[in-house]
């Protein structure tokens, strides 16, 4: 009994290792299986996933497209930036690092701790930006001493560089780091993510960011499990942004800055035919670089506080009263709509009374009897309070926006204001008032609700003197040749004005500044084939009491400068065959006539002695890139 009970555990524990080993020989056979599958069958894949933990594809950022004056010269660029690097790993001491490098280039304390708080952030190999755009005496300094700096490491990259400084800060604009405002608004891009890199925050650089920012490169480099990179395998450069090329002259933008000096101004000089924008200066400006690399507080808290608004652009953002300015418009509604005709003539005693309120001339004995042209002439307003009001406001702000005023004039710049025509409806729908004669009389004037930018009025008087055609302005050529003598320039809409009434005002500006008794004539350009025909405008910022009236109003000079008057000039030249036009705006300058007046003559004076085809010297052009479209004329 016991044999055969011995024989039954024998055949038991045979079949249980049978059992043992055949599952172990199926495991076997699934395990071999397995690393048949992924090591022969699927070698490809797993090997390319390796090379991708192996290797990285890191974003290089291009080179941002340049932008240029209407003759080449490079307004904005890109030059070598002499940065100071630091890698925690291989130093002993942070600080002591910091100290020793303070003796050769003094470091902010704002960089000193940035620094010390981004290495407590980030990996030990990963270089921290310490300082940049070094000078070269600075880089050649630390670079003698590197064996003395463990940790210290000197690149050189790119940055941009504006070589005029404040001179096109409010056309071009800057650059700025990516914000996370940035990150929520714009369209996704890789390289908005890339540490340092800067896109467009204002003027041309904003509007045109895409387009100048480019497209990134490629770096394929090596690294090991920690992230570290151990070497660089290939490179693809990236593509550089476009260029652009401005319609803006830059020696006539500097002569322009130059001569408004440290005045609180605006001024732009406008091509009448192609709506070229030959200068655009607000003044006092701001020095772009600054904000390239990071402002310091103090600056920006001196741009801020500073009451001449240096960091706003007059030109199409400020909003000022027009002042006689605007005249030219009420004359021509006048006259287009039959309410006067030529020969209507007014007498100016040196007010008018309206009920019981008198509107008085800006001359206080008064012109006389005078005929419109002669209105024109010496800005009587006794004359246009009376066909204001026999033309009324709505068709006075029909003949406005025929001109450009209280429109948008779509400017390659954001931030153009519209200014404000009223109306009737608009009184009633945003002053819950109806619209009284008297605000007629004050709108007759350029005054009262009335606001328009210096952009605005430089195509109204561009229009003016191109004969009633609806040109817009531009900053950007489209093509890259200068007018020729002699060429026709495109086709642009006609504003259906009669030309014997336009004669008429144009004559009368010509007047203003070459009549005997013109408010300008003091400013006339006395070259012989370059007259310029002309208006002034003193814009109040206050109104002006009974008392004062009666004793005398105090003299521009003799008031604080936030209670003068503003003053305006517009006019073009030369009068007989037109070609460019101004305005000029002097925050709080007292007369425009006086101080608007010089300042528009001597910009057309300029204007006329760079023109390219008067001064063959400046007729080539440097840069021709590829056109997208058809090309027009430019001068």
């Amino acid at each position: 009994m016991r044999g055969k009970g011995n024989k039954e555990k024998s055949k038991t524990f045979t079949r249980r290792s049978l059992m043992i080993a055949g599952g172990q020989a199926g495991l076997m056979s699934l395990l071999a299986g397995r690393l048949y599958y992924l090591q022969v069958i699927q070698s490809d894949e797993y090997s390319m996933m390796a090379d991708e933990n192996r290797m990285n594809i890191r974003l290089l950022a291009p080179l941002r497209g340049r932008i240029m004056d209407r003759f080449g010269e490079e307004i904005a660029s890109n030059r070598q930036n002499y940065q100071v690097v630091l890698i925690r790993e291989q130093t002993g001491s942070v600080e002591k690092t910091l100290e020793h490098l303070s003796e050769l280039v003094p470091v902010p304390e704002s960089d000193w701790a940035r620094v010390l708080k981004e290495t407590r952030r980030k990996r030990g190999f990963v270089p921290i930006p310490v300082m940049e755009n070094l000078s070269w005496e600075e880089f050649a300094r630390i670079n003698v001493h590197s064996p003395e700096l463990p940790g210290i490491q000197l690149e050189v990259g790119q940055t941009r560089y504006y070589p005029y400084g404040p001179l096109f800060a409010h056309t071009v604009g800057y650059v700025g780091a990516v914000s996370e405002r940035d990150l929520q608004n714009l369209e996704p891009d890789p390289l908005l993510e890339l540490p340092g890199f800067r896109i467009g925050k204002n003027g041309i650089e904003k509007y045109y960011d895409l387009s100048l920012r480019g497209a990134a490169g490629t770096s394929r480099v090596e690294a090991n499990a920690y992230g570290r990179v151990i070497r660089e395998l290939d490179r693809q450069e990236g593509r550089p942004g476009d260029d652009l090329v401005l319609t803006i002259d830059a020696e006539l933008q500097k002569y322009a800055a130059e001569r408004m000096g440290q005045e609180s101004a605006a001024a732009v000089v406008m091509d009448i035919h192609t709506g070229d924008i030959l200068s655009l200066v607000s003044v006092p400006s701001f020095n772009p670089n600054s904000f390239t690399t990071g402002i310091s507080h103090k600056e920006w808290r001196g741009l801020q506080n500073n009451p001449k608004r240096p960091l706003g652009n007059k030109a199409v953002a400020g909003q000022y009263p027009p002042g006689s300015t605007f005249k030219m418009i009420v004359a021509l509604a006048a006259l287009e709509h039959g309410a006067i005709g030529m020969d209507h003539e007014v007498y100016c005693g040196g007010s008018t009374k309206l009920g019981k309120h008198k509107f008085h001339c800006w001359k206080r004995g008064g012109h006389g009897k005078l005929n419109l042209r002669e209105a024109i002439e010496q800005s009587c307003d006794v004359y246009f309070y009376d066909i204001a009001r026999k033309v009324g406001i709505d068709k006075i702000a029909e003949m406005a926006n025929r001109f450009g005023l209280g429109e948008t004039l779509g400017l390659d710049l954001r931030g153009e204001k519209v200014g404000l025509i009223p109306t009737k409806d608009w009184k009633q729908a945003v002053k819950g008032e109806r619209w009284q004669v008297g605000d007629t009389y004050n709108a007759g004037i350029g005054q009262g609700y009335v606001l328009t930018t210096p952009l605005q009025l430089a195509v109204m008087t561009s229009r003016l003197a191109n004969g009633g055609k609806a040109v817009t302005p531009r900053l950007v050529k489209q093509k890259q040749q200068p007018l020729k003598e002699g060429e026709e320039v495109p086709e642009i809409a006609d504003l259906g004005l009669n030309k014997t009434y336009l004669r008429y005002v144009l004559d009368g500006m010509f007047d203003v500044m070459n009549g005997k008794k013109g408010t300008g004539r003091a400013s006339k350009i006395k070259v012989k084939g370059w007259e310029v025909a002309g208006k002034s405008g003193t814009a109040q910022v206050r109104r002006i009491s009974k008392k004062e009236r009666l004793t005398g109003v105090l003299k521009a000079e003799e008031r604080p400068w936030e209670e003068r008057e503003h003053a305006l000039f517009v006019a073009y030249a030369p009068f007989d065959e037109p070609r460019y036009a101004v305005s000029v705006i002097v925050e709080h300058g007292g007369s425009g006539s006086k101080v608007a007046a010089p300042i528009a003559s001597d910009l057309l004076k300029e204007a006329l002695r760079l023109d390219p085809v008067r001064n063959k010297t400046r007729s080539k052009f440097v840069v021709n890139p590829p056109a997208t479209e058809e090309d027009d004329d430019a001068s």
